[in-house]
């Protein structure tokens, strides 16, 4: 089973319908155009499409939950490490 994530990242800029999106030090482009987003603002994206505008706070709290996550998967897989 495969699974899909929607990630939550901040424009940096914008070209059109094209936002070049700060994923934590990984910059991505991603469309636009099914949202109202500015430079600054904070979007989820979910396979290369903007699909909602979320404020810092929440998605700082998101990608708090989201690296909870991943470091309780690696507690799973390397126990004692």
């Amino acid at each position: 089973m495969n699974m899909c994530l929607a990630i939550p990242g901040k424009i940096v800029a914008l070209d059109g319908d094209d936002a070049y999106i700060d994923f934590g030090g990984s910059k991505k482009t991603a469309n636009v155009s099914m949202v109202e987003a500015k430079v600054g603002q904070w979007v989820v994206v979910h396979a290369g499409f903007a699909i909602e505008v979320m404020d810092e706070e929440e998605a700082q709290e998101t990608l708090k939950l989201w690296n909870d996550f991943l470091d309780s998967e690696a507690d799973i897989k390397n126990p004692g490490m």
